[in-house]
């Protein structure tokens, strides 16, 4: 092993140089160095761009997806889908702490990763259980976080599997909290699932009552629970794939004007167009979605003479993982949602 590096270079196989998210092979053999965590998983929170392509390929069979994802680590050393390049988080307890860590993190504290799984070595002993619709894997395994590593804290006031279920996404509605401002109307692409609900909930607390918070479905199986939160202006099913569909729907309720913001967090590939197009062009669109494509969305809106900002979903902002629990802290409705979808069985 080389040289310890904060960022984790020392753990790259190759190609040399890379840093540990690029690299093609990492090192996860579980020996805790100086400069490192050590944690005992219980659970891993695929990216969900990530868990429909596996899902996708073995045709919902839970055996062949279990191949398949420990196939993927023992090749390359740790949770990055090939199709996809994602990867996502880890529940677990930390088993050890190197002598050069000073973050405040002790054995035994239960942690949730806030890096990407892409660039965290990952060694799994065995696959204990795949929740379909939870897009999480329950094993029984070990991982490393670098000294630069960010993780949370399991807070004292909610399930361990609640907050990872949150946590995951953490940095969608930190960030749209950000870029919303009073009276925007705000598109949302993908507003029932799990980072939807909670950026349409920011959306509609930063846009404020006489803003518009317009969420797209793509069917109407969870329409229901988005309507019960009550922080949509309008819900409509369309095909986010079909950027003139979303298009002529958004146009139809926002006087032809757009929206000032879309936030795009669907988990399927060709949905930049309908992103693009409904928003005004010196509007913003961020791209929270790991299946988004810089090149399709780059020269498509030039297509259109867009010159909208285009902001790509970096899962890391300030004070992100606070600012997310905050939302199950602060509404009830959220919180029972997130424990019907995401509480242990």
């Amino acid at each position: 092993m080389e040289k310890l590096c904060k960022y984790g270079t020392h753990r790259v196989i190759y190609p040399l140089g890379a840093l540990p998210q690029s690299a093609d092979k990492l090192d996860n053999n579980m020996v805790c160095q100086d400069n490192e965590i050590l944690i005992q998983v219980k659970t891993l929170n695929i990216d969900s761009a990530s868990f429909t392509q596996i899902k996708g390929a073995a045709n919902n069979n839970i055996d062949e997806m279990k191949e398949m994802i420990m196939s993927i680590v023992n090749q390359r050393g740790k949770m990055q889908n090939p199709v996809t390049g994602s990867g996502g988080m880890l529940l677990g307890t930390v088993k050890e702490v190197g002598k050069d860590i000073t973050k405040d993190v002790k054995a035994g504290d239960e942690i949730a990763s806030l890096v990407s799984l892409s660039l965290t070595p990952l060694n799994i002993k065995k696959i204990l259980a795949i929740h379909l619709e939870k897009d999480q894997v329950d094993i029984e395994g070990e991982a490393i976080l670098f000294e630069t590593g960010i993780f949370a804290k399991i807070p004292n006031d909610m399930p361990p599997h609640i907050a990872l279920a949150a946590l995951d996404v953490a940095g969608a509605p930190a960030q749209v909290k950000n870029l919303v401002k009073k009276d925007n109307a705000v598109l949302i692409l993908g507003a029932a699932g799990k980072s939807g609900v909670l950026c349409a909930y920011e959306a509609r607390k930063q846009a404020g009552p006489n803003g518009k918070i317009i969420g797209i479905i793509h069917h109407d199986t969870r329409q229901a629970e988005l309507e019960a939160l009550n922080i949509c202006d309008h819900i409509m099913i369309g095909n986010a794939k079909n950027p003139m569909e979303i298009y002529e729907k958004v146009m139809a309720v926002t006087n032809n004007e757009g929206v000032d913001v879309t936030i795009n967090v669907v988990n399927v590939q060709n949905t930049e167009m309908a992103s693009i197009l409904p928003t005004k062009p010196t509007g913003i669109v961020y791209f929270f979605s790991m299946a988004t494509s810089f090149t399709k969305a780059a020269l498509g809106a030039e297509g259109i003479a867009s010159e909208a900002l285009m902001i790509i979903g970096n899962g890391y902002t300030a004070n992100h993982a606070n600012i997310t629990l905050d939302i199950l802290r602060e509404s009830k409705e959220m919180f029972n949602l997130f424990q019907k979808r995401y509480g242990k069985e």
